[in-house]
């Protein structure tokens, strides 16, 4: 603002000559409205539920999570963690129903990472089509596999998986959720079981927390090789992105124009300015800077700033409450 000075004083102190230093500093504020706008959104949740910004969850004791807060997978850092509240009307049937979907999807995911990992070291000899002299050798891993495959093997693996779902592997409702009769440890089917105890109550939590932390990885994959054609793939091979500058041409000095605007020629490019920091550089996952140029740019980084600067200004006065009061205020609540 032209009046407003360092740190917003109203000095009309005159811009930072340090152009490197301003850089620097913008982008710290920026980074640090960001974090506070989520931490003061945080506060005021955990204030709301608990009383007290600061509040134990054992101070909610209205919550209708409490239900389920005894069941497998309620771990460390989060709890029972369920911020949808999907299961704030303690239907014991639908937390079973969602309980036996993810432990499901669990299992298929960490499945399915090990497909990813594995085919890059090892793959099976022969042929997987011998009418198409396709060998397996020949499939390449990840997505690209799927014009490959031939679409009779499809069928077979479409029917192999409908008869474990319907055949091997039927949910009794006596038994708990991905618990079979005839499945032993690690889903082998020979009817062993782990016997009931603590050894049993971690595995089962193990289980849980890596079919989750497998869920989010498998589809980490399956976008990251859509991208750029590798599950391990470097962003640069992700060529046809909205979010990309023309980076050639932004490192030819010849071509780019001397202003802050960082395209090639003086084009505006979203991607050359303030806020695009490590580790996620520039970063705009529902594509909003794709469409509308600078001026629809210029408005959304101003509402951030605006928004982030208030969100630390209200950060400060969270914090700051419980160890100070203006005389004459120490009876309002913080």
């Amino acid at each position: 603002y032209k009046n407003a000075g360092v740190l917003g004083v109203p000095n009309g102190s005159g811009p930072m000559r340090d152009e490197e230093g301003r850089k620097r500093k913008l982008n710290a504020e920026l980074a640090n409205g960001r974090l506070a706008m989520m931490a003061i959104i945080g506060m005021f949740f955990q204030d709301g539920l608990t009383g007290s910004a600061w509040g134990d969850w054992s101070l909610y004791v209205g919550s209708p999570l409490r239900a389920f807060e005894s069941e497998l997978g309620v771990q460390a850092p989060f709890g029972f963690w369920d911020p949808l509240g999907l299961s704030k009307d303690g239907d014991a049937d639908a937390f079973r129903r969602r309980r036996t979907t993810e432990i499901k999807h669990g299992r298929i995911s960490m499945l399915a990472c090990l497909g990813y990992i594995v085919p890059e070291y090892l793959k099976w000899p022969g042929f997987c089509s011998t009418s198409d002299k396709l060998a397996f050798t020949d499939i390449p891993n990840g997505l690209a596999a799927l014009e490959k495959v031939p679409g009779a093997g499809w069928a077979q693996m479409f029917l192999f998986g409908g008869v474990i779902e319907r055949g091997l592997y039927v949910q009794d409702p006596s038994r708990a959720p991905g618990d079979f009769e005839n499945g032993g440890v690690l889903g082998v089917p020979n009817g062993s079981n782990l016997p009931d105890g603590e050894a049993k109550t971690k595995k089962l939590n193990a289980e849980l927390a890596n079919g989750r932390l497998a869920m989010m990885a498998i589809m980490g994959m399956m976008f990251q090789d859509g991208l750029t054609g590798s599950a391990w793939g470097s962003w640069d091979l992700y060529t046809d992105s909205p979010l990309r500058a023309s980076e050639d041409d932004a490192r030819d000095i010849s071509k780019v124009a001397l202003s802050a605007r960082g395209g090639a020629g003086g084009t505006f490019d979203p991607a050359a300015q303030i806020g695009a920091t490590a580790p996620l550089g520039f970063w705009d996952p529902l594509g909003f800077t794709s469409k509308g140029g600078e001026e629809n740019f210029l408005k959304l980084r101003g509402a951030e700033l605006k928004h982030g600067r208030v969100a630390m200004l209200a950060i400060i006065g969270f914090l700051g409450q419980p160890s100070w009061r203006f005389p004459g205020f120490e009876g309002v609540p913080d």
